[in-house]
């Protein structure tokens, strides 16, 4: 049993130590350090007005948004005019797409008949384009808020979903017989057997659902009848031609996405382990 248990951890390959994983880190930083200065150095010696340094966009960033009171959080009234609000559709349209996605999944998944039946109409949905149903919401919900969170939610509802019912799928059918035998309750198989199965499949369709999301919010603001929100800041410094908010605004953009997806994989780090833990063999 030792010697089974050893050649699966020489096979897979020891697991990075603390040293490793704090020099994977700091060259992670290193690189995008680097990145940055290419880029502040090729800006500052082109003097081009399309590309301005990063420093002087990050100074921008900084007098837009984070220049409030301490007692904000430092947070100015445009972040919390703006940002804010876009933040909050975004998580709700996420969240609703997350419990639907999940559920929906799960049962799907644990019904051979039902996947079968499904499987056609999920995968025609997951291929089409989430931005272009936003014109059809249009149509039917107006421009406001529910039409921006029934287009975030809709289209980062199907790598929820299919990635659910393929964990789902994916449970040892030996341990659902030994599950049989030991006449678990549905509860219990599913608390045991089938979340612990579905968990990595189902935080990896989260972090696609959590980009979309992000990607779908910026573009239901993009629409006419929005009067706040960061797609409504892009566009109105588009039409201002004021390029330094514009590129403030990108990197805005790819911060959020950053820390969001960050925050997603530790809360995915723990789940997984703390299931495994707890699945005790059956």
């Amino acid at each position: 049993m030792t010697g089974t248990r050893d050649a699966r951890t020489t096979a897979r390959g020891p697991h990075p130590g603390p040293a490793a994983r704090a020099r994977d880190a700091l060259l992670r930083r290193l690189v995008l350090l680097i990145a940055a200065g290419v880029w502040q150095l090729a800006a500052v010696a082109h003097h081009s007005v399309y590309f301005p340094p990063p420093l002087r966009i990050l100074r921008h960033a900084r007098d837009l948004w984070l220049s409030g009171p301490a007692r904000h959080v430092f947070l100015s009234d445009a972040a919390i005019a703006d940002v804010l609000p876009s933040l909050g559709r975004m998580s709700a349209g996420f969240g609703l797409a997350a419990v639907a996605g999940i559920t929906l999944g799960l049962l799907i998944g644990r019904s051979r008949r039902a996947y079968a039946l499904c499987d056609p109409v999920l995968q025609f949905a997951r291929a089409v384009p989430p931005p272009a149903l936003v014109p059809v919401f249009v149509v039917v919900l107006d421009f406001g808020t529910p039409m921006q969170l029934t287009s975030i939610a809709s289209g980062a509802l199907w790598p929820v979903l299919v990635n659910a019912a393929e964990g789902a799928r994916a449970v040892d059918p030996l341990r659902l017989d030994v599950a049989a035998v030991l006449r678990l309750t549905a509860a219990e198989r599913l608390r045991l057997l089938i979340l612990p199965s579905a968990l990595p499949r189902v935080f990896a369709g989260l972090r696609l659902s959590l980009s979309l999301s992000l990607i779908l919010m910026v573009f239901s603001e993009l629409l006419p009848g929005t009067a706040d929100g960061i797609g409504f800041t892009l566009t109105d410094a588009q039409s201002r031609s004021d390029l330094l908010t514009v590129w403030a605004v990108l990197v805005l953009l790819g911060a959020l996405g950053f820390l969001l997806n960050t925050g997603l994989l530790a809360v995915e780090k723990r789940l997984v382990g703390r299931a495994r833990s707890g699945w005790r063999p059956i």
